[in-house]
């Protein structure tokens, strides 16, 4: 878990779109994540505010840059797995909405230690009329070995989405399924909410730098 949380943020960066970059609505989805991968990996080098781990800008930049092409309702529902056709849509929208946060503190906490890596991607491996599509990557380090970073992305009216990340050999969805699995067959659905709320008020009072490690 250490090096997913290390490398979540540097993963959806490398997809994430800035608000004043639109894409070309027939552009492909490794073409979306080369082009703009750089700039936003550059931006989190540079800013000062972020690598001295201000909370306020680096959650700024999560929120402008990279929240609003992750699909987090289709995210929650994979990683609830069967327990997700029995919840309220109440329940739905409460657990979403802290899944969401707790992904907010990771990705924020580990693009605040983004220093010199870069960014290689390999070729898309997909028919033009696929729906779905798997964009793999490497993470180059300024030392040690390549780290591998694929993403699953799905074409929505709005435009690809991320819906899950592979680092390392494991899928997020699948890391996290596990825990919520045996957190819903103890307290429920909604003992599996008030977990997560109360983690995420926990990494609310820490410093982000903390947060990836």
């Amino acid at each position: 878990m250490k090096s997913i949380k290390q490398f979540i943020a540097l993963a959806t960066v490398a997809f994430a779109v800035g608000a004043q970059a639109a894409a070309p609505a027939n552009e492909a989805p490794d073409a979306l994540v080369k082009r703009i991968s750089q700039d936003v990996i550059d931006t989190a080098k540079s800013d000062k505010d972020i690598q001295s781990g201000n909370q306020k800008r680096v959650m700024d930049l999560v929120e402008s840059k990279i929240l609003p092409y992750v699909d987090f309702q289709r995210m929650t529902s994979l990683a609830a797995g069967r327990f997700w056709r029995d919840a309220t849509a109440d329940q739905k929208t409460r657990l979403a909405k802290e899944f969401r946060t707790l992904l907010i503190f990771t990705y924020s906490g580990a693009l605040s230690q983004i220093k010199n890596e870069t960014v290689e991607f390999k070729p898309l491996r997909a028919d033009p009329a696929d729906t779905e599509v798997e964009v793999r990557s490497q993470v180059n380090m300024a030392r040690g070995e390549p780290v591998m970073l694929n993403y699953r992305v799905e074409k929505t009216p709005a435009g690809w989405k991320i819906y899950d990340i592979n680092v390392l050999g494991a899928w997020l969805v699948e890391t996290y399924k596990g825990s919520f699995a045996s957190e819903i067959s103890k307290s429920g659905i909604d003992g599996l909410i008030k977990t997560l709320a109360e983690k995420n008020q926990k990494l609310a009072s820490k410093p982000l730098a903390s947060v990836a490690k």
